[in-house]
C-alpha cells in the first residue's frame, strides 16, 4: 500500500507518539488504517482531510463488502473518530464528520457448544485412565460438566465442600455471591474415586494446601490452575479423537447448560446453576439450541433442500 501523502496524518501520528506515548505498535496500526482510507478516497479524487461523512460513510460500507469483521470495521471508525476530532481540534477543520455515522452493528457470538456425544466420549477416555491423575482428570471433567462452574470456581474449591457425600456443592461465584449447585451420582462418585487416591498425587503440596482445596497443587496459588486445567482437557480431547481447539474449561460450562435445556430444564433454574445475575445472559443458549435444530432438520430432514426461515 502506498504511502499517504497527508502532511496531517503524520502531525497526527505525531501527536500520538509524543503526547499518549502510544507504541510503536499501536502507531503502525493508526497508519495502516488511515491509509487504507486514504487509498479509497484517492480513487475517487478525494483527499483525507477533506473528506465529508458521506464519504466515510462509502469507506466503512467499503469494508463490509471486503468480508470485514464487524469488530474490525467498529476498529477503523475509531481510528477515523480520533483523527477528525484531531482535525477539528487543531483547527484543520470546522467540522467533525464522523459524528454523524454509526457504528457497525457486531451482534452477539453464539457460544461453541460439545454434542452430548462427544462428551461422553471424553468422560469415557477420563474413565479409562489410571492412576491418581486419571482420577483427578474425571473428577474435573464430571463436575465441569454436571454443575456448569466457571474453571475458576473449580479450582477454588475448598476441600471441605465435597466432604460427607454432598448433594449440593456451595460456590462462590462473582462478586464474593454463593449459590447452591446439585451435584448428580456420577459427579459424586467421580469426587469419591478422586479423593480415595488424592494423598498419592499431592505429595509435593504442603499440609495446609492439601487440607484447603480439592485440587491442591505446589504452585503459587495453592490449587490447580486454570490453565493447567485447560491443558488437561486439551490433552484428553486428543487421546479421545477430538479437536483440541473445541474443548476447553467454559465450552464445558456451555455443554452443561445447552444439553440440560434441550432435555427440558427451566431457564431459570439454569440461570441459577450457572450464576448469572441477568437471565439474557442464560437465554443465549436457546439461540445455540435453534441454530442445531435448524441444522440438524437442514441435514436429515427429507425435505432440506427447502427454505428454512
Amino acid at each position: 500500500m502506498a504511502r499517504s501523502n497527508d502532511h496531517s496524518l503524520e502531525i497526527f501520528l505525531e501527536m500520538l507518539l509524543v503526547e499518549r506515548g502510544a507504541s510503536d505498535n499501536t502507531i503502525e496500526a493508526y497508519r495502516r488504517d488511515l491509509e487504507d482510507l486514504a487509498a479509497f478516497l484517492s480513487a475517487k479524487g478525494q483527499a483525507v482531510e477533506s473528506a465529508g461523512s458521506d464519504d466515510l460513510r462509502a469507506y466503512l460500507e467499503s469494508l463490509s463488502k471486503r468480508a470485514m469483521a464487524p469488530g474490525t470495521v467498529a476498529r477503523r471508525l475509531s481510528t477515523l473518530r480520533q483523527y477528525f476530532r484531531f482535525l477539528l481540534s487543531d483547527g484543520r477543520r470546522g467540522d467533525d464528520p464522523t459524528q454523524v455515522l454509526d457504528s457497525p452493528r457486531k451482534g452477539r457470538s453464539l457460544p461453541k457448544v460439545l454434542s452430548e456425544d462427544e462428551v461422553d466420549r471424553l468422560l469415557r477416555e477420563a474413565t479409562a485412565m489410571p492412576g491418581a491423575e486419571g482420577a483427578r482428570l474425571l473428577a474435573l471433567l464430571e463436575l465441569l460438566y454436571a454443575t456448569g462452574l466457571r474453571v475458576s470456581e473449580l479450582v477454588a474449591l475448598p476441600l471441605s465442600t465435597v466432604l460427607r457425600d454432598p448433594q449440593f456443592l456451595i460456590v462462590r461465584g462473582k462478586g464474593a455471591k454463593e449459590r447452591l449447585v446439585p451435584l448428580g451420582d456420577k459427579a459424586r462418585e467421580a469426587v469419591e474415586r478422586y479423593l480415595a487416591v488424592r494423598a498419592n498425587l499431592h505429595g509435593a503440596a504442603s499440609a495446609f494446601e492439601r487440607e484447603l482445596w480439592l485440587f491442591p497443587s505446589r504452585g503459587k496459588s495453592g490449587h490447580l490452575t486454570r490453565h493447567r486445567v485447560g491443558q488437561l482437557l486439551k490433552e484428553l480431547a486428543t487421546a479421545t479423537g477430538i479437536d483440541p481447539a473445541k474443548v476447553s474449561p467454559h465450552v464445558l460450562r456451555h455443554a452443561f447448560a445447552s444439553h440440560l435445556l434441550a432435555n427440558g430444564a427451566d431457564l431459570r433454574a439454569v440461570q441459577q446453576m450457572l450464576g448469572h445475575s441477568d437471565i439474557s445472559t442464560t437465554q443465549i443458549y436457546t439461540h445455540v439450541l435453534d441454530q442445531r435444530l435448524k441444522s440438524l432438520v437442514e441435514t436429515h430432514h427429507p425435505l432440506a433442500k427447502l427454505s428454512i426461515n
